[in-house]
């Protein structure tokens, strides 16, 4: 059996997120991407991505990986692959990994994007991929609050449906926050990301920027672990999971 490592781009637009969930498998990244695969090597397969990315949540390049009984020619499998998906998922490459290689155990960090249009900047071909602020953003004011964050924290209050057994500590190394005449761009740089955290991250940024909130109110979030001290959750379509990280 060979292990092959998929690098994946897709738009997120129509899908329920990454996860095959029940009879809904083919509407998730996960479930199509299975049966065009199960269809094309006739095997029973399974594919695991490096994370779960929500419904409406794009990646530019998504990582996972599949253990297949034939031995294939990557460049063939990439080929015949592509041939049958949709347009709005890609496979970018192809190519055997080591026995012991799995997408999302050995990750070592990811990037996400989020995108915003400011305030009368609305674009009817961007309207999918970014969060038409209705308000103007003090970018600097942001800045000084997502220095609050970098580093190793508990960010069980930036975080739907926080488990009690499962850890919610996390590593963010950067933020990194830059505009344009018309664009506002948050990267988030970290070792991993809890369910719905960069999207609640923006959201409480977006909050301070507008002068709603205090940028220390962020030390507040982190101390108490409460979701409802921190921002809205922003939408989906402004996200986009730039890229995994490999040792």
């Amino acid at each position: 059996m060979k292990n092959y490592r998929l690098h994946i781009q897709y738009d997120g637009t129509r899908y329920r997120g990454w996860q095959r969930q029940g009879v809904a498998a083919e509407d998730t990244i996960q479930g199509r991407l299975e049966a065009v695969l199960a269809r094309l090597t006739g095997e029973d397969v399974e594919i695991h991505g490096a994370g779960r990315t929500d419904a409406g949540v794009h990646a530019r390049c998504q990582v996972a990986h599949v253990r297949l009984e034939k031995d294939w020619e990557p460049a063939a499998l990439l080929l015949k692959f592509n041939e049958y998906l949709p347009e709005d998922i890609r496979i970018l490459g192809i190519k055997q990994a080591g026995e012991r290689f799995h997408s999302r155990l050995n990750a070592t960090g990811k990037v996400y994007e989020y995108h915003m249009l400011k305030k009368n900047c609305y674009d009817v071909f961007a309207r999918k991929y970014s969060w038409q602020m209705e308000k103007d953003l003090d970018t600097e004011r942001m800045r000084q609050a997502a220095q609050f964050l970098i580093g190793s924290h508990d960010f069980r209050g930036f975080c739907t449906k926080a488990s009690k057994k499962k850890s919610t500590l996390r590593r963010l190394d950067a933020i990194d926050i830059r505009e344009t005449e018309r664009d506002i761009f948050l990267r988030f740089e970290g070792n991993g990301f809890l369910y719905n955290m960069v999207r609640i991250l923006t959201g409480t940024l977006v909050e301070i920027g507008a002068g709603e909130r205090e940028a220390d109110s962020i030390l507040e979030i982190l101390d108490t672990g409460e979701r409802k001290r921190a921002g809205e959750t922003a939408p989906a379509k402004g996200l986009t999971l730039l890229s995994v990280r490999y040792d």
